[in-house]
């Protein structure tokens, strides 16, 4: 794991090196800088997978240097004498605040924290590929990644009952009573979906045959969903919905 430290305090950034190579060996320390500026300049250059960074330095405070990048890429973690930056740090979705003089055991923690951090962005970015990549008719897969602002939720494709498509958007109702909105059509899940228990009924919903509570006859009919939801199944899909149904 390649980090840099920023801190204006020589003895501060010596000490936290040294903690590191006690206690954190996987990591590599790739710069250590007393100057915010070059600091700055060192992540740009180095791309580290975390920053230890100080809050109150002379020129470029700790804030200030973040508001340099558009998108922080990299983990954080802030190490400050000072407690009373704690709630504006996260605010940068830092992994942890660090108190100095730094404790090696809450170190370790952050630090920890961090690989957890990136394992579970592996894992989703493992898994979008998964779905975006592998040819629709040997997609096989249990869980669905679904965006968000920060990131992705992972859903199990079991817990989703329906999809319901609001313009260029689509929500996801779940079995627990939540609901996710995604931008994606409900053409694009669809497809996503395809070769799953799945089934487009009709031109707003997609949904989960396995859930299906009931159906009522009719002209095209309706079923009935486990939260007492009554869809409409259009007339051109009655048939076969029809067929399908029978299968389950």
């Amino acid at each position: 794991m390649k980090s840099i430290i920023i801190d204006d305090e020589p003895d501060a950034v010596e000490a936290l090196h040294l903690t590191l190579m006690e206690v954190c060996p996987e990591v590599a320390v790739a710069g250590k800088y007393t100057d915010p500026v070059k600091g700055l300049a060192a992540i740009r250059e180095h791309k580290p997978d975390l920053v230890f960074l100080d809050i109150e330095m002379p020129v470029l405070n700790g804030f200030q240097l973040l508001e340099e990048f558009g998108d922080v890429s990299f983990a954080l973690i802030f190490t400050t004498a000072y407690d009373r930056f704690a709630v504006k740090a996260f605010r940068f979705s830092a992994v942890d605040y660090l108190l100095k003089p730094i404790n090696p055991d809450e170190l370790r923690r952050a630090v920890d924290k961090v690989a957890e951090k990136q394992r579970i962005e592996k894992a989703q970015i493992d898994l979008l590929r998964q779905q975006l990549y592998t040819p629709t008719d040997a997609r096989r897969f249990d869980k669905i990644a679904l965006p968000y602002a920060h990131g992705y939720t992972f859903v199990e494709l079991a817990d989703v009952m329906y999809c319901e498509s609001d313009s260029s958007y689509t929500k996801f109702y779940l079995i627990s009573g939540e609901m996710y909105l995604i931008t994606k059509t409900l053409g694009d899940v669809e497809a996503m979906l395809a070769g799953s228990d799945f089934f487009r009924i009709h031109k707003q919903f997609l949904v989960h045959m396995r859930h299906i509570r009931n159906y009522i006859r009719g002209d095209g009919g309706y079923v009935v969903m486990p939260n007492k939801v009554s869809i409409p199944v259009s007339r051109i899909k009655k048939d076969e919905f029809t067929e399908r149904f029978t299968r389950f």
